[in-house]
């Protein structure tokens, strides 16, 4: 990697980022910016991906909204997000769940909690 490039990256890199793992529930905490105000959003749900490393690290967090699956994808090292907290520690055997997007009801967003095992949901 160009070494200019790579200076600038490691700046901006987060000092700590909270540790958590695909299958945890989190409250992430985002800047919002509207006009001349600033504000802190939460978004709730289940981390179902982390991909890449580095500066370009991201993670992608999905809940269910009046009905409805959500997704959306944060960079881990962006300025906006405040903060990452764990609500919930799941246990996962895959990096990514994305077969919870097929699921419907309770079943979308339970992942194995600690301790106990989650029944795989049968599609009718």
């Amino acid at each position: 990697m160009n070494p200019i490039v790579s200076k600038i990256s490691n700046e901006n890199l987060k000092a700590d980022p909270k540790s958590f793992r695909v299958g945890d529930g989190v409250r992430v905490h985002t800047k919002v910016v509207e006009g001349e105000k600033e504000r802190i959003q939460v978004f709730a749900g289940v981390v179902i991906a982390r991909k890449g490393r580095g500066i370009q690290e991201t993670f992608t967090v999905r809940r269910i909204s009046y009905g409805e699956g959500v997704e959306r994808v944060f960079p881990l090292h962006s300025p906006r997000i405040e903060k990452v907290e764990v609500e919930q520690r799941g246990k996962t055997r895959r990096s990514k769940l994305y077969y919870l997007r097929t699921r419907e009801g309770k079943g979308a967003m339970k992942v194995k909690e600690m301790g106990r095992q989650v029944a795989p949901v049968a599609k009718a």
